[in-house]
Parts: structure tokens; sequence; C-alpha cells
């Protein structure tokens, strides 16, 4: 079959400014940042809470904070990444 090369073939083609166009811009890294960091403080939030005695329970492996929060703000950490990669900063909004 024989290939057929049209002129909306976006790859490597400049902005009408002479500018490259980016996937992300600014504000989408602002937000995946914010949620990088919150997955992060999930997970810091999750460590702990083991024995140097592997005879010895240690019951504070099952409080809130291991089993509740930190899951909770990795999970929304997630949610925001998710977010930052799917909105569009330069969208214009409609006024009614």
């Amino acid at each position: 079959m024989k290939k057929v090369q049209g002129k909306n073939n976006t790859k490597d083609q400049a902005s009408p400014n002479g500018e490259k166009d980016f996937v992300f811009h600014r504000k989408n890294y602002t937000v995946m940042f914010i949620g990088l960091a919150i997955i992060v403080l999930g997970f810091i939030l999750m460590s702990g809470g083991g024995s140097d005695n592997p005879e010895v329970f240690n019951p504070d492996i099952f409080s809130f904070r291991r089993i509740r929060l930190a899951p909770t703000l990795v999970l929304i950490g997630f949610g925001i990444e998710v977010y930052a990669i799917l909105m569009n900063p330069h969208k214009k909004r409609k006024n009614k």
C-alpha cells in the first residue's frame, strides 16, 4: 500500500509565532508536582511501625495513619496526577 502524507502531520511543527508546542504547560507541571508531593507524603506516612525483634508483635502497624490516612493520600495524589495530565490550561471559558 502507498503511504499518504497529509499536511496535518504535527510532529516537529512550530506554532504560528515560531515556538514549538509542548504537550504540557507550566500549570500542568505545577499540578503534577503537587500530586507527586502528596503521593510521597502518603508513602512516608505508611512507613515504619515495624519491630526490631520478629518475636514481638507491634500493634502500631494497624494505626489509623497507616491503614486509612496514608492510602487515601496516595489515591488522592494519583487522582491529582490524572487531572494534571488531562487538564488543558489554555481552554477558554464561555461566559453566559
